[in-house]
């Protein structure tokens, strides 16, 4: 039985129920690939189903505030897919007339769809034969073949494609590239495959060569760059009611648009006397307030490239600031993950 036929059987026989799975239509199916890039499906779901309820068309999307899209999306990480998503929700409204792109060249017009979506897209929902290669597809075929050219090199992205092409169900090219992605993610895991159990263990060429383990190859991922953010929440009182201030990100950074305190970073883990003697320039007011360090260790928030030594500054203020939000609204704002676990924390001892 050839390559695809293995798969389809198999993902007729194990395919997990899943809600974008009852669908072609490319809305749903567009906005389910974008949450799962960098995502697992178990982390996923939830956040697909909230978008779906919030935004049921790409009209809806598209004319939402982008902070609600934001905060929809809070807790996901790498927001720039949330901001892509929402920019190419408008692209479909006022270019394409509200529908999708039929076709997986036009599909690649649309912001924030790269050559993986619009192949899951073309071919779930159009049945046009064009392969996917995920980080799922990339480890079957490796281990199948035994192809051991890193798949993050420039020559191991257009070799992969090519094999994607030439091994695909072009008959049931919907199921077949969802069976292959499903494959990847169940049996042919990247920790502790099921290789005793696998449909292809009698022809698969890592497991006779006992190289399952070193397959797919990656080459070495960039250096890690270390920062260290010191975040001042200044809190104050005024007619009764406790504020702070938040201030939304701007530039071509992490967390574009997002919201959060006002930040001093620094070369290395800085102490409680540097915080005094320039908190008032952080915070542009000149207060003696007095400031305390909420947690004594510092809080290593990892993201792809680099690693944020973080720690939050209490600043008891003593005169009212401008533009402050009552920390009861705190929890409106489209926030990073790091600030939203702080403000769990916070509300406990401020609120």
């Amino acid at each position: 039985m050839p390559f695809s036929q293995k798969i389809l059987r198999w993902y007729h026989e194990n395919k997990r129920t899943l809600p974008w799975r009852k669908t072609k239509n490319p809305y749903n199916i567009w906005l389910s690939e974008i949450i799962l890039q960098q995502t697992r499906v178990v982390q996923g779901t939830p956040y697909y189903l909230k978008l779906v309820e919030n935004f049921p068309t790409v009209h809806d999307l598209a004319k939402a505030p982008e902070e609600k899209v934001l905060k929809l999306w809070q807790g996901l990480g790498y927001y720039s897919r949330a901001r892509n998503l929402h920019a190419a929700a408008k692209m479909i409204v006022n270019e394409y007339d509200g529908r999708f792109p039929r076709t997986y060249n036009e599909l690649l017009k649309l912001k924030g769809v790269g050559d993986y979506t619009a192949s899951a897209i073309a071919s779930i929902c159009f049945n046009e034969p064009e392969p996917v290669v995920d980080g799922n597809v990339y480890r079957v075929l490796a281990r199948y073949y035994g192809v051991d050219i890193p798949i993050n090199s420039t020559e191991g992205i257009k070799y992969f494609k090519k094999l994607a092409r030439k091994v695909m169900n072009k008959e049931n090219v919907r199921d077949y590239n969802q069976g292959i992605m499903e494959f990847g993610a169940i049996q042919c895991a990247p920790k502790k495959p099921y290789c005793l159990l696998c449909p292809l263990n009698d022809s698969c060429t890592a497991l006779q060569r006992n190289k399952v383990g070193d397959l797919p190859v990656k080459m070495n991922k960039a250096k890690v760059r270390n920062r260290y953010f010191n975040y001042l929440v200044p809190v104050f009182e005024k007619d009764g009611i406790k504020k702070t201030i938040l201030h939304q990100r701007k530039g071509k950074g992490i967390w574009q648009n997002m919201w959060e305190f006002p930040l001093m970073e620094s070369e290395k883990e800085i102490n409680l006397e540097e915080i005094k003697n320039k908190h008032s320039t952080v915070l542009n007011s000149d207060t003696n307030g007095k400031v305390s360090l909420f947690n004594t260790h510092a809080i290593v928030h990892k993201l792809s490239h680099q690693h944020l030594h973080t720690k939050f500054w209490i600043v008891e203020v003593d005169h009212d600031l401008p533009n402050g939000i009552p920390l009861s609204k705190l929890e409106e704002l489209p926030v990073p993950v790091l600030i939203a676990d702080f403000i769990k924390a916070f509300k406990n001892l401020y609120f």
